[in-house]
């Protein structure tokens, strides 16, 4: 499917799809309304979507373009994705399988063609999940919740990936200005893009964020982001907790994998960790959320209603490894219980 405001882009491309016999153009969209509206009726396994657009832009639409398409991968395709802009790292970080800059009007054929080829190619089919298309069908969700444990808070770890973004900020958004913890954010995205997303996260929530490296102290009231080719974990070494990078397969294929980060907080933080898993297709994060709730630290989970994707926190919620299954800015509000606790 593509979605894109300008007849003629939408023209090229659909030749440029049409000449490929591994694919069919299925429906166009000349903006995101009505691409939500034929997604809902429509199967697709990948959408070609523009960023600038009159009315919604591509950037707010992909999360619902995501939800409503039920597992589809979006590829933007924009003048304004250039490797390391800013643009780049909101899709990628909202969802979207990939990006592909726009050339110029007279420049849509040869290098540009065969590159959308390879990057359809590697996206592939979508991989379907069951995804809810009324908020209202959360409320059968039923779960066996944990007890949430009383000790004060001592480290926070964050996991995240399709459509994580906008949980990572309205959850991050919502928690007291002060929490005398360190914040640990593993998220799936390439390592290229780490530093620009760290500053994504710096200047969404007003606090120091940086790409973790191996060996550093952490420190309260600091975000350290997995970067893209390693697991976050921390090691304590007496009354001191240091950054470790692990670059080993993990279970879920993932890298960085947020199960390393959950079990490695469990085991130096114990009943004082607190887990949270947002909005990401797949199950990544379960093993390690059960090694932190074993340890006697806390897990919580985005509810289906507010998710992108509703994979990983459905894993671990259906799991029974929960403390609380909530819309992110509820979840910061539970962890705020925790600040100072007795």
């Amino acid at each position: 499917m593509i979605v894109d405001d300008s007849a003629v882009a939408r023209a090229v491309l659909s030749r440029v799809v049409g000449a490929d016999p591994g694919f069919a153009l299925i429906a166009e969209a000349a903006n995101a309304r009505d691409a939500l509206d034929t997604l809902a009726r429509t199967e697709v396994d990948i959408v070609l979507l523009d960023v600038e657009m009159p009315g919604t832009s591509g950037l707010e639409a992909l999360p619902e373009i995501i939800r409503v398409g039920r597992g589809a991968r979006v590829l933007i395709i924009s003048s304004l994705a250039e490797d390391g802009a800013e643009v780049t790292v909101r899709a990628l970080a909202g969802g979207a399988a990939d990006t592909l800059p726009k050339p110029g009007a007279g420049d849509f054929g040869g290098r540009f063609s065969d590159m959308l080829g390879d990057r359809l190619r590697r996206i592939g089919r979508a991989a379907r999940e069951r995804v809810p298309l009324a908020a209202g069908d959360s409320s059968a969700d039923s779960f066996l919740l944990r007890p949430m444990p009383d000790a004060a808070l001592a480290c926070l770890a964050l996991g995240a990936s399709t459509g994580g973004l906008p949980a990572l900020i309205a959850f991050l958004g919502a928690l007291p200005a002060r929490i005398a913890a360190p914040i640990l954010v593993t998220h799936h995205l390439p390592d290229v893009f780490m530093s620009h997303f760290a500053r994504q996260l710096e200047k969404a929530c007003g606090r120091a964020a940086v790409a973790a490296a191996e060996g550093d102290p952490v420190h309260p009231e600091v975000i350290y982001v997995a970067p893209g080719d390693a697991h976050l974990c921390v090691h304590r070494h007496g009354a001191e907790v240091r950054i470790g990078l692990d670059r080993r397969r993990a279970p879920s294929g993932c890298r960085p994998s947020v199960d390393p980060m959950l079990a490695s907080v469990g085991a130096a933080y114990r009943e004082t960790g607190i887990g949270v898993i947002l909005s990401g297709m797949g199950r990544d994060g379960l093993i390690g959320a059960r090694k932190l709730v074993e340890a006697g630290g806390a897990l919580l989970a985005q509810d289906r209603a507010t998710c992108s994707i509703w994979g990983m926190p459905r894993a671990v919620a259906e799991a029974g490894l929960a403390a609380a299954v909530l819309p992110p800015a509820d979840l910061a509000r539970r962890v705020a219980t925790r600040i100072g606790a007795a």
